[in-house]
C-alpha cells in the first residue's frame, strides 16, 4: 500500500505546530523562505483557517507527524506548502503530499496549483518538476505552476477514498499506540519487588 495521506481537522493544530518546530533552521528557511522562530511558526500554525483551507499529513505508528502540506486557497489559484521531517526524506512523502494536494485542489474548482520556494530549495524544485509543474526561477526565489484539470467523479471519489483509507489507518494507528502506552504503564518496573 502506499502512502496514506490524510486531511487533518483544527482539532490537530498542535499536532501541526510540533511537526513544524521539529523542523531544523535550515529546513524552516526552506519552508517558509524566512527563518522563523518558534513564535512565529506557532503563530503562522494558529493563523491557519481550517475552512477555507485544507492541511494534510503523514503520521507514523506513534502518531507523530512526519510530513505535512498546507493548502491554501485563493481566487482563481491554491497554494502549497510542504515540509517533511529530516530522518523521513526521500521516501516519497512529499510526492505523496504533492498529489493529494493536487486532487483537492481540482475539487476546490481553482485551475492552478502554485508552489513559491526558494532558489536553493532543490528539493522542492525537483518534486515540483517530477509532478510536472512549470518553474520559474528569478533574483534567489522560484515559483511552480501547475494547470488543474476541471474535477470530475473519479476525483471526488478518489479524494473521498483516499481520506476513507486514510482515516482507518489512522484508526489503527491510533488503538496500537493506545495498547502500547497501556502495556507500558502496567509492565512492573525492573527494580519493583517480586511478590
Amino acid at each position: 500500500m502506499g502512502i496514506l495521506i490524510r486531511q487533518l481537522s483544527q482539532a490537530e493544530r498542535p499536532a501541526l505546530a510540533r511537526h513544524l518546530l521539529a523542523l531544523g533552521q535550515d529546513d524552516r528557511r526552506l519552508r517558509f523562505g524566512a527563518l522563523l522562530n518558534d513564535a512565529s511558526i506557532s503563530r503562522y500554525a494558529e493563523g491557519i483557517d481550517f475552512t477555507q483551507d485544507a492541511v494534510f499529513g503523514v503520521t507514523d505508528d506513534e502518531l507523530h507527524l512526519l510530513g505535512a502540506a498546507h493548502l491554501a486557497r485563493s481566487s482563481g489559484h491554491a497554494e502549497l506548502g510542504v515540509s517533511v521531517l529530516a530522518g523521513h526524506r526521500g521516501q516519497g512523502i512529499g510526492g505523496a503530499l504533492l498529489e493529494r494536494a493536487h486532487l483537492h485542489a481540482r475539487n476546490w474548482g481553482v485551475r492552478e496549483l502554485f508552489m513559491h520556494c526558494l532558489s536553493e530549495n532543490r528539493q522542492m524544485l525537483h518534486l515540483a518538476r517530477k509532478h510536472g509543474m512549470e518553474v520559474v526561477a528569478a533574483s534567489g526565489e522560484a515559483d511552480a505552476w501547475l494547470k488543474l484539470a476541471p474535477a470530475d467523479a473519479a476525483s471526488h471519489f478518489g479524494a473521498v477514498f483516499a481520506q476513507r483509507v486514510a482515516l482507518w489507518d489512522f484508526a489503527l494507528k491510533s488503538q496500537s499506540a493506545l495498547a502500547r502506552r497501556l502495556a507500558e504503564a502496567l509492565a512492573p518496573s525492573p527494580a519493583s519487588p517480586s511478590r
